[in-house]
Parts: structure tokens; C-alpha cells; sequence
């Protein structure tokens, strides 16, 4: 491989920044120096002041692969990843057919390492019989099981009290997205009433209430306590839940984490009128008190990690009522700038960003040599150029779908380029072939 040196950045790394160059050499950074000279030939990149940060893990995406593929899929979304300067990512079991066996996950990983440009990893799927499978998925290879402890596709809704004990009971990552079923079921039946078939965008947090998300994440969290479960609760979208999770110890002492997505760091009810489905997510967005409770935990350590939830539809599936219009949204592409954007408003600094992006995800995850810009970690960064706006068009949208609920958004910051392996995979709107990302290993 390559040997690059990055000259003339500032590295934003473990709470700090400084201007330093950075050596690349066979895929790992090699060495960080104020001056860095090296014998034969390297490739010099001359950055100017812009910004080096550790690229992105981002533990919570969906790639529709396999089944869903006309939503999207590994070569396309992990290519809008790279763009949006996420080096690696954590994909979700819930595909046709679902990640549900060992024979299945391994199908999804067997692809990936065919056509995914970032590092990955795929999840196990938990269902009320798949017990005795999940007591087979190897910690060191496979990031975690998923339990949808509320609606999901398919038979993979968890909602047997014996099969939650067995599986709050396996030595591994557990993942839980929480919503209480029966209240949405609720929720939904008197929508119905009211509305008929014409229920309002702006009811899908009546219907998805908070009251359902408290249900099910105080559940879960209980759950993981009597059992000294590993449980990491995704996508936090209420207030109230906050009071589930501690800030009191140090993240590599947690047994109990939580994540925030960056569409409940953005958005808020009011918008529904705007924007409709494209902001339509399960858990839903919710009111702009819980967006900025969500925000100061995030501040807190509350919550330990962001990520996107990256969920892509297509227009023509998202253009439908309330009853018919799928939940999710393409996020991948625009996350990093969109945080970035809470930067220059002075909301969250550059520094906690990274930690809760890159750092913070490593560590709870136990990701091997990742997640850090430190010397002889993989060289998997990415560079911002602060002095550069970005807006997003559909002219420049990677998604296979096509759209994000942030077109017509111009962002302070763009991303000028993307490393994976130290290989350069994206430089300035352009996706370059130079080599597939690596199933990501994790220390446990």
C-alpha cells in the first residue's frame, strides 16, 4: 500500500487539537509529528489548516441489503457514508430475509466484503425461538444482537417474557430499539377513530407517544440490571427516558448506554407540517423540549453515543398517507455536517463531537484499533474543510433513493475527503474504487 502524509492539518483527537502531520503508511497511522520526513517516495497531501478528525462509527445504520434493495443498498449507502465521512458502521438485522440465523448474518458479512467501501459490521437479529442461535454469535466478530422490543418487520418483534429473560441473559452486546407495542396499538386504534384513513404526519408522535418509550426502554433497562446485562438502548427521543441512564461513571465502566440520532438532535414536531413523512421516524421526532433535553444529555454523557439511523425509502413509498408511508430516512451523507452545523452555532464543540461519534463508539462497542486518531491505529479519518459551504441538492445526493430530508439545507463546513484503511475513498464529491473496507473486530 501507499505511503501519505498529511501535512498542515489540525488533528481534533481525545479532547484536543493541534497542527501536526500525520504519516500513512500500509494502512495505519505510522506517525504524528509537528514535521514528519520520510526516505523513498510518499504521497505529500498539503491540508492548509483544515480539519483531520477519526472517521465516524456510526453503530446504527440500515442498508436494506438483502431484499429491500430497491430502497438502497451496501455499495450504494456505504458509498454516501464515506461521503458524509463515516468510516465504519453497524448494520441492522431487520432485511429480507432477516439476519435471524448464523447463516444469514454471515451472507450479509460475505457481501459486504464484496462491495462495501467502509468497515462493517452486521448485527445479530433476536425473535421469540431464535434463542439458542444467538447463544452461537461470536463476540469478537459481530458487533451485537438486536432485540426490537416494539413493532418491526417480519417475526422480528420480541415481546415473550421468557425469551427477553433468556436473551438478557447471553454474555454478548445487547441492542434494543424500545417502543411499548400495545400503547401504539392504542395510540393508533383512537387516531383511527377520530381521522379515519386521513390520520395527520403530526399525530405519529400522539401515536408513537412518549408514554410507549418509557414503557419499553424502563423495561429494558430493568431487565439488563437483574440480569448484569450489556445493553445499549438505541435512539433515545424523549425527555423523560433521560432519567433511565447514568452519568456518574466513566463510559468504559457502563454496563448501560444509550444513543441519540441525529434527526432527534435536529428536528422537532413543529416541522411535520414542512417536511411530512420525510421526517417521519420510529421512534418518532418529537417536541423541540425532548430535541433539547436529547442535546444536553448528549452534553452530560447521559447519552454516550450519536449515530444516524440511516433507514432509506423511496420517494414514492415516503409520498403516501400517514397508514401507508414507511418510517426512516437517508441520513449518512449529511449527518457529520449537520453536527458541524450545531458547532458553529455553539451548541456542542468539535471536540465532543468526535468523541461521541468516533471515540465514544469504539470504546462501548470495544472496536479493535479504531475510533481514534492515535499511532499505529487504522488510518481511518476524514477531513473537514471549514472554509468551504456545502448545500445539499439533489444533484449531489448519493443515496440510491435519491432524496434527504435535507435538501435545500447549506451547511457552514463540507467534507473534503475520506480515509479508510489509509486508503482515500472519497475527495471532494468524488467516490474513488481504491479498495472494500474490513469487517470491523471488537476486544472482548
Amino acid at each position: 500500500m501507499s505511503t501519505i502524509i498529511l501535512r498542515g492539518g489540525v488533528i481534533i483527537n481525545e479532547g484536543s487539537r493541534i497542527e501536526a502531520d500525520l504519516l500513512i503508511k500500509d494502512g495505519r497511522i505510522e506517525k504524528i509529528s509537528k514535521s514528519i520526513s520520510v526516505e523513498g517516495n510518499a504521497e505529500e497531501v498539503h491540508l492548509n489548516g483544515k480539519l483531520i478528525l477519526p472517521g465516524w462509527i456510526d453503530d446504527q445504520v440500515h442498508f436494506r441489503e438483502p431484499g429491500l434493495t430497491h430502497k438502497g443498498n451496501i455499495q450504494t449507502e456505504s458509498r454516501a457514508a464515506v461521503a458524509g465521512g463515516i468510516t465504519s458502521y453497524m448494520e441492522q438485522p431487520n432485511t429480507k430475509p432477516a439476519a435471524t440465523t448464523i447463516e444469514e448474518l454471515e451472507k450479509k458479512y460475505d457481501r459486504a466484503s464484496e462491495v462495501s467501501i467502509a468497515n462493517y459490521s452486521f448485527n445479530m437479529g433476536a425473535t421469540n425461538d431464535n434463542l439458542e442461535e444467538l447463544k452461537k454469535v461470536s463476540k469478537t466478530d459481530v458487533a451485537g444482537i438486536k432485540i426490537f422490543m416494539g413493532s418491526s418487520t417480519g417475526n422480528m418483534l420480541v415481546d415473550q417474557q421468557k425469551t427477553l429473560e433468556g436473551i438478557f441473559q447471553l454474555d454478548h452486546q445487547l441492542i434494543t430499539h424500545c417502543e411499548d407495542e400495545g400503547t401504539i396499538r392504542t395510540n393508533l386504534e383512537k387516531a383511527k377513530l377520530k381521522y379515519g384513513e386521513d390520520i395527520p404526519m403530526s399525530m405519529h408522535p400522539v401515536i408513537r407517544s412518549e408514554e410507549a418509550c418509557y414503557l419499553s426502554s424502563s423495561a429494558a433497562v430493568e431487565l439488563a440490571k437483574k440480569n448484569g446485562s450489556r445493553l445499549h438502548v438505541f435512539h433515545i427521543s424523549t425527555a423523560k427516558e433521560l432519567e433511565l441512564f447514568d452519568n456518574s461513571i466513566p463510559l468504559e465502566q457502563k454496563k448501560i448506554t444509550a444513543e441519540a440520532c441525529i434527526h432527534h438532535l435536529w428536528f422537532s414536531e413543529e416541522q411535520y407540517t414542512e417536511k411530512g413523512s420525510l421526517i417521519k421516524w420510529n421512534p418518532a421526532v418529537k417536541k423541540a423540549t425532548d430535541r433539547d433535553a436529547i442535546f444536553q444529555a448528549v452534553l452530560d454523557n447521559k447519552i454516550d453515543v450519536i449515530a444516524t439511523d440511516h433507514a432509506p425509502h423511496t420517494l414514492e413509498e415516503k409520498n403516501n398517507k400517514y397508514l401507508t408511508a414507511p418510517s426512516g430516512g437517508p441520513l449518512v451523507q449529511h449527518a457529520l455536517l449537520a453536527l458541524l452545523e450545531k458547532v458553529e452555532e455553539g451548541k456542542i464543540s468539535i471536540e465532543r463531537v468526535v468523541e461521541k461519534i468516533a471515540h465514544a463508539p469504539a470504546i462501548l462497542f470495544n472496536v479493535v484499533e479504531r475510533g481514534f486518531i492515535r499511532e499505529g491505529y487504522f488510518a481511518d479519518l476524514v477531513i473537514v474543510n471549514p472554509n468551504s459551504k456545502y448545500g445539499v441538492t439533489k444533484e449531489n445526493i448519493m443515496y440510491k433513493c435519491g432524496w434527504s430530508p435535507f435538501e435545500g439545507v447549506e451547511f457552514s463546513n463540507s467534507i473534503h475527503s475520506t480515509y479508510v484503511n489509509g486508503r482515500k475513498v472519497y475527495d471532494r464529491g468524488n467516490i474513488i474504487e481504491a479498495g472494500n473496507g474490513s469487517r470491523l473486530i471488537f476486544n472482548r
